[in-house]
């Protein structure tokens, strides 16, 4: 079996658009709420939260919808379209606002964003387990994340000439929100031109059950029956697993809420982090988030085929244990240093670890009739972390100073990897390649 990464690559379209606007809110968002509004820290973390605070209803929400959805153009895509749509209407509100000094209409068009931001992001991630058969999905994630990577990479290479001073010396962010909408309307058409969501999923479903059949009979008969009753309560969503399971698919997700505490206490105020703390510009800052996501990129791929070897676990834990001592170092340096982007690349390299299996691991507990609803358990997990860390960390930074979100951060992650390391469950090996290359083949659409 191999994976068709061409088209994988064109169903990552879809994550790249998603990726590209959050690299540019979490780059953009919080210096307009410092510079432009005089938001201090912690109020500044309570508004970067508001998306999270959405997302956590939003995605589980419409991952379910999309379960269930049955239309011409498949069952995620329509919320793709919509949802994309409105974004690229929406964001463009918000430099107006940052030009006008408006607070209210920031804020008013920020919530109206985040919510038709929130409505197709479960889809379109669910996108790739619906076209994927099951033991390729960690590879299949991993062409998805290099998409994302390249979405968010473009963010940060047109920040660093798409920002002008205004005539009162203060920063325009126009031309800036202008490309990455630009970006979003390519990619969706990209999308919508070239993957035929309907029929792949249909002919995913038929080998999917054919390899459920396949390691079926692999099973004692115990085990075996249990695996059915299991797939005949599917829609039954958490019910239908067992204590165990139940348990690990438990763990699993508490592991993505501590590493996200940690990771996004740190994305999240980047951007102020270079300026306050080293006293450096948004295009340094972007320099270190270029090292970081090119680092991600160059290993997306080959994370995925060492996966195949030692297990999603295993490479989890190895992501979660360099991530926390990168965060842990970080904290040494008190001012800029050229060392900083050795770190860098191993921030990138570990988040890529992290990413590429973390999602696959919750996928492989759940049966096909319900991705989307674990899909939902995952980003409400993630986002619930994403609300509670911009405001802790924020009111830290606001008392006890910049320097304290290092240690915060590397805390959080190494929680993370005790929880993850209790699991036993969804640790599946995905199908080795029968070469390196086989990663990069194109197969038949």
């Amino acid at each position: 079996m191999k994976l068709d990464t061409r088209r994988t690559a064109r169903v990552g379209f879809a994550f790249l658009s998603i990726c590209a606007f959050w690299q540019l809110y979490d780059s953009v968002v919080p210096l307009i709420l410092k510079f432009t509004f005089g938001i201090a820290d912690g109020p500044s973390g309570i508004v970067m939260s508001i998306d999270n605070v959405l997302a956590l209803f939003l995605l589980p929400l419409f991952g379910a919808f999309s379960d269930k959805t049955n239309t011409r153009l498949g069952r995620r895509t329509p919320y793709i379209l919509g949802g994309t749509a409105a974004a690229v209407l929406l964001m463009n509100l918000l430099p107006i606002a940052d030009g006008l000094h408006s607070f209210w209409l920031f804020i008013v068009s920020l919530a109206l964003l985040l919510v038709a931001m929130g409505t197709y992001r479960s889809p379109a991630v669910a996108l790739m387990p619906d076209v994927t058969p099951k033991p390729l999905r960690s590879k299949g994630n991993a062409i998805i994340n290099l998409m994302g990577t390249l979405g968010g990479i473009y963010t940060l290479v047109v920040m660093k000439f798409l920002v002008f001073k205004r005539e009162d010396g203060t920063d325009s962010y126009t031309w800036l929100f202008l490309a990455v909408a630009g970006l979003m309307i390519a990619a969706v058409g990209v999308l919508l031109g070239t993957v035929k969501e309907k029929k792949l999923a249909q002919e995913t479903a038929a080998i999917n059950d054919a390899y459920d059949a396949r390691e079926a009979t692999k099973l004692p008969p115990a085990e075996r029956k249990a695996e059915e009753e299991a797939k005949q309560k599917a829609k039954a969503g958490l019910k239908s697993l067992s204590p165990e399971v139940r348990k690990s698919l438990m763990l699993i997700l508490f592991s993505v809420f501590f590493w996200f505490m940690g990771y996004n206490a740190v994305t999240t105020v980047f951007t102020k982090y270079v300026i306050v703390q080293w006293g450096y510009n948004l295009s340094t800052a972007s320099n270190f988030l270029m090292v970081a996501t090119g680092a991600a990129l160059v290993c997306y791929v080959p994370v995925g085929i060492l996966s195949s070897r030692f297990g999603r676990k295993r490479m989890i834990q190895f992501g979660v244990a360099l991530l926390a001592l990168s965060f842990g170092v970080l904290g040494l340096f008190e001012s800029f240093s050229p060392l900083l982007y050795v770190l860098f690349v191993l921030v990138g390299v570990a988040w890529a670890t992290i990413n590429v299996n973390s999602y696959p691991m919750v996928v492989e507990i759940s049966k096909s009739g319900d991705v989307g609803q674990y899909t939902g358990y995952y980003y409400t997990f993630s986002m619930a972390a994403q609300i509670v860390t911009p405001i802790l960390s924020g009111y830290l930074m606001q008392f006890l100073g910049y320097r304290i979100l290092a240690p915060y951060a590397a805390l959080m992650v190494a929680i993370s990897f005790v929880t993850i390391s209790l699991t036993k469950h969804g640790d599946a090996k995905p199908e080795p390649p029968a070469s390196k290359l086989e990663a990069y083949d194109a197969g038949d659409d």
